[in-house]
């Protein structure tokens, strides 16, 4: 039986999410994938792994991918928050939520979420990754449904629509 926690656990926090400042109550080792899920219902955010293995949990925190099963609440406070709900603009979709769909870059659709977050969050940092480095940025993430073409179809599509060039084969 799971133990309540006293009220007097509970830690206020004020975060930015997905553009809007929020302002939560909650135990303070709550998990963020939980009040993704439960609590403010942006179920983009996957449940699958919960130890932080196959990354369907992503969330970019500061522009930075992490799996919000093995963040807390505690640890967001004052932070930059954004899901897959927050990358679409004005009914857009992001330009790698885009060149997932058009390079079917997903079966199952579950890892999806926390590939594109991955993606956004590699692109932000390197406009221009090699293969390597794609690889490399998505390799927190598992899709146990295909065998990555379309993954990375769509990731280095991803990079020429953003740096109108070809992926440098290393």
């Amino acid at each position: 039986m799971k133990q309540q926690l006293p009220d007097e656990m509970d830690v206020a926090i004020q975060l930015t999410l997905n553009g809007q400042i929020v302002e939560l109550t909650v135990p303070a080792e709550r998990r963020v994938v939980d009040i993704l899920r439960d609590d403010l219902e942006l179920t983009g955010t996957k449940l699958s792994c919960e130890i932080g293995r196959c990354g369907a949990c992503m969330i970019l925190v500061d522009g930075k991918p992490m799996n919000a099963c093995l963040l807390m609440a505690y640890q967001v406070a004052g932070r930059e928050l954004t899901t897959i709900e927050g990358l679409a603009v004005d009914n857009q979709l992001h330009p790698v939520q885009q060149a997932f769909l058009d390079e079917g870059g997903f079966q199952c659709g579950y890892c999806t979420p926390g590939m594109v977050i991955s993606m956004v969050g590699l692109l932000e940092h390197n406009a221009t990754p090699s293969l390597d480095e794609i690889e490399e940025g998505l390799s927190g993430n598992l899709c146990r449904c295909t065998g990555y073409g379309g993954i990375l179809r769509a990731a280095e599509a991803s990079v020429r629509n953003k740096a109108g060039c070809p992926i440098a084969k290393k």
